[in-house]
């Protein structure tokens, strides 16, 4: 009798821990199967993109569409040796490392005063100006630009985009030095630093992973930035973003041009990010937890 009892016992215990087994099995699926929708979604754009950028125009043209086909370089040969894209690629670096040390060297002083003096004024003003629509500042832009004959000149295109990217480099830091220990600063005032010397020597130092990956992001911001450079820059500045645009023409569509001079701008910030994808990650998840 009690070995039966004993039997009847496990005998309801064994079911529900089959039960909690296929539930996480099925809990487990649904979220790998969410996993694989969400990148679907996200990746096949650029899958699209590459295959578009190695098809002909008549394979990009067709009706139905073309999966299977001999793949080729033409486009790229194109859009490197015919339209001048090494020089807009230049451009678009020089554009973007220009507003990101300027933002930098604007933007971390700022972005210290509000943290350590409770500047909320300052702050909310930034954020506004950087939700504001850029389209907003473009006519003041271009008409002071052109008063001052600054149109198509690396000046007038820097100076635009540090309002992308500079709001974004104060409110990524505000969280970064809001963390860093008062104590540690009154610690170098009692040896004789000053607030500049403090700051250069301790909290610099301490924020590094936010300042690396606030100025990856606002380079990306300000290497993809199109309404600006599309009305202020010209044949002498012209970057990427903008010389897409000669594959464009009002009888015809260079599909295949195209797709690669999207995958020629898109490869060297997907390398970027992920070569320093962990500081990026870091810098981010350290500014949003408070010490």
């Amino acid at each position: 009798m009690s070995g039966s009892s004993a039997t009847t016992s496990r005998a309801p215990a064994d079911d529900a821990g089959r039960r909690a087994r296929r539930a996480k099995t099925v809990r487990t699926v649904g979220t790998y199967l969410l996993i694989l929708a969400v990148l679907v979604v996200m990746l096949f754009p650029f899958y699209w993109m590459i295959l578009t950028s190695l098809r002909t125009q008549v394979d990009n043209v067709s009706r139905v569409p073309v999966w299977i086909f001999t793949p080729t370089l033409e486009n790229y040969q194109n859009v490197i040796a015919r339209n001048n894209f090494l020089e807009f690629t230049w451009n678009s670096f020089v554009i973007a490392a220009l507003s990101t040390g300027i933002g930098l060297l604007l933007g971390l002083p700022a972005a210290y005063s509000i943290a350590r003096f409770k500047q909320e004024g300052l702050a909310l003003a930034i954020l506004v100006a950087r939700l504001t629509p850029y389209i907003t500042y473009l006519v003041p832009w271009y008409l002071a630009f052109r008063a001052l004959g600054l149109i198509d000149t690396y000046v007038a295109l820097t100076l635009t985009h540090l309002i992308v990217g500079m709001p974004l480099i104060i409110w990524i830091m505000i969280s970064f030095f809001e963390n860093v220990p008062q104590e540690l600063e009154e610690s170098a005032f009692v040896d004789g630093a000053s607030r500049i010397g403090a700051f250069v020597r301790i909290i610099l130092p301490l924020s590094t992973p936010g300042i690396v990956a606030a100025s990856i992001l606002a380079f990306i911001f300000s290497w993809n930035q199109f309404l600006f450079s599309l009305v202020l820059s010209g044949p002498n500045t012209r970057p990427v973003p903008v010389a897409v645009f000669n594959f464009i023409s009002y009888g015809q569509i260079d599909f295949g041009g195209l797709g690669a001079a999207a995958v020629l701008i898109t490869l060297p910030v997907v390398v970027l990010t992920l070569v320093i994808q962990r500081w990026i990650v870091t810098g981010l998840t350290m500014g949003a937890v408070k010490g």
